[in-house]
């Protein structure tokens, strides 16, 4: 019987755990698509606590908890302690088994504080108290966690009206890691949420351009869009729940844009109207500016009302949604590859079932003017685990070419979350290592090493361009 998470976790042939521990695993971390807070970084925060550290904003595990009957005021709530919140994470780890979060709870534990024993509530007390005790240490500071896990270069996500403040702070600090923001204009394409007109007012403000049409809310955007790229951003992204086609014309979207700021009840139509002129005018920008652009589709959020007005958004109440968006997306693509502005472009879905869909699209749309210039983004949310990132990794490797593929990213808002490039580069260096052993891929060790180098970190540092 193998021993849980030893030095070969993941690893069950003696190809994979070459490709691992010799080339995979020494390589650095680009993270280009995460939710780390700036301000932490540039004031290289240090944590009161692990709960702090791995319960703070974490709905993961807080979905997790709820399903175990643990109180919300355990999760979220203001009137617990620090020790009586992560003590009923250790009453709830136990119940992982084959949920992702176990695998990640010990990963972290042993990867960040050398901690082999297995979180319960037999072991919580003396596993809090070590974890607490090592984050006085100045190395397990907001950058020393960085560093430690061998990170190069993050991308946060950040809005068009955000002044990248602490972005300029770490990097006139000389931060040796890269903080690079990335653009996310998901409010400025919202027209149906109720605080749209507020936020026009707000990019009116910090732009500088009055935005009381269509047309002027563009050119604030670029006068923003320039800004980030000056302050080095090179990817935007854009969370959506499909993709749309909706014929429109330049009048009919200055309409809806006017009774959206007047407050006026919006059809389906019109709002599906208007997010594709605006999508496709964000891809022209993205083009211009020689960007890549990420879309993040396929997720129904904020399902349960009660705790949305209780807690807000991005507390654990979102899923995986279901909608037919195969034309859509490729009528999307194809508007912007005819006038010839179809920018480097990932895509991600919550929904699994599109994965061959997804596979099978990017290669309509590479052009050949460089490697893998439409890529299948990797797992994503729901999908960044054993089952999940297979599942890509497969339809990818059928249906395109996995060599080209940029990789894994964090998708996180904890800075104990890089194992998941460990778990990743284990979960590849698996796959093709079991191909080898039934026959399917030659063992051809150099070939194999190149391959897992690139899609662990060269792909990446080519594609984003983040060191030109």
């Amino acid at each position: 019987m193998k021993k849980f998470m030893d030095e070969d976790f993941l690893l069950e042939s003696d190809v994979a755990k070459d490709l691992y521990h010799n080339h995979a695993a020494k390589l650095p971390i680009i993270d280009y698509h995460c939710h780390l807070d700036p301000k932490m970084v540039a004031e290289d925060y240090h944590f009161r606590s692990i709960t702090e550290l791995w319960l703070g904003g974490d709905h993961y595990k807080w979905r997790a908890m709820r399903s175990n009957g643990v109180d919300e005021r355990y999760c979220t709530g203001t009137d617990t302690s620090d020790w009586e919140k992560f003590e009923k994470w250790a009453e709830t780890v136990p119940y992982c088994f084959r949920n992702p979060l176990y695998h990640w709870t010990h990963l972290e534990l042993k990867t960040a504080f050398g901690i082999e024993k297995l979180l319960s509530p037999s072991t919580a007390r003396e596993i809090y108290d070590i974890c607490n005790e090592k984050l006085q240490q100045p190395e397990f500071s907001a950058r020393g966690l960085m560093r430690h896990y061998h990170v190069e270069c993050v991308c946060t996500t950040d809005d068009p009206v955000d002044d990248l403040h602490w972005h300029k702070v770490t990097r006139e600090s000389g931060f040796e890691i890269k903080m690079l923001p990335a653009w996310r204009p998901d409010k400025a394409m919202n027209i149906e949420h109720p605080d749209f007109s507020a936020y026009m007012d707000r990019l009116s403000e910090v732009s500088g351009i009055e935005v009381d049409s269509y047309q002027h809310l563009i050119d604030a955007l670029q006068r923003r869009h320039d800004f980030f790229h000056e302050n080095g951003c090179r990817l935007s992204d854009h969370g959506v729940e499909e993709f749309y086609c909706e014929p429109y014309t330049s009048s009919q979207i200055e309409t809806i844009f006017s009774k959206a700021l007047r407050g006026l009840r919006l059809s389906t139509l019109e709002v599906h109207q208007y997010k594709h002129a605006f999508l496709k005018d964000c891809g022209e920008m993205d083009y211009d500016a020689g960007w890549t652009q990420q879309y993040h589709y396929g997720a129904i959020r904020n399902n349960n009302t009660c705790m949305y007005e209780q807690l807000g958004p991005d507390t654990g109440f979102d899923s995986i949604g279901e909608f037919s968006t195969a034309k859509a997306l490729s009528s999307f693509l194809d508007e912007l590859n005819s006038k010839h502005k179809l920018t480097r472009t990932i895509l991600y879905c919550l929904n699994p079932s599109a994965n061959e869909m997804i596979a099978t699209m990017l290669g309509n749309f590479q052009d050949g003017t460089e490697p893998g210039k439409i890529q299948f983004g990797s797992g994503w949310w729901f999908n960044d685990q054993l089952d999940g990132m297979t599942k890509q990794i497969n339809a990818l490797s059928m249906l395109g070419l996995l060599s080209r593929f940029v990789g894994m990213l964090t998708d996180s808002r904890s800075f104990l979350s890089y194992p998941r490039h460990e778990y990743f580069r284990r979960l590849l260096c698996n796959i093709l290592g079991n191909d080898v052993e039934r026959g399917l891929l030659p063992d051809s060790r150099e070939d194999l090493a190149r391959m897992v180098e690139d899609i662990s970190y060269y792909n990446a540092r080519r594609y984003f361009r983040f060191y030109e």
